[in-house]
């Protein structure tokens, strides 16, 4: 991955699931956002009062759990991804 997240955020790649009423296909514009994604980039923290860093909780790869508006998103090759910070990440998925 080219992009380094800055502080303490995190680069997501959201998981979409194509939904599906039927033989109907829900378009895009209908759907809920996504609320959970795949970590793809780390940032470093800094100055974080005693906490654990954020490579010490997560790693790439990892399924997390986010707000439903959190992050800014770009684009990537074609992708949708997300920046989120730290307190905008909800749980990691087992």
């Amino acid at each position: 991955m080219n992009l380094q997240p800055l502080d303490d955020r995190v680069l997501v790649e959201p998981i979409e699931e194509e939904e599906k009423v039927g033989s109907l296909v829900i378009p895009d514009t209908a759907k809920e956002k996504p609320m959970m994604g795949i970590v793809k980039a780390i940032g470093n923290d800094f100055d974080l009062e005693g906490k654990k860093s954020l490579k010490e909780l997560l790693k790439v790869g990892d399924k997390v759990l986010f707000g439903k508006y959190a992050g800014q998103e770009i684009k990537i090759n074609n992708k949708k991804h997300l920046v989120i910070k730290r307190e905008d990440l909800l749980a990691i998925v087992k």
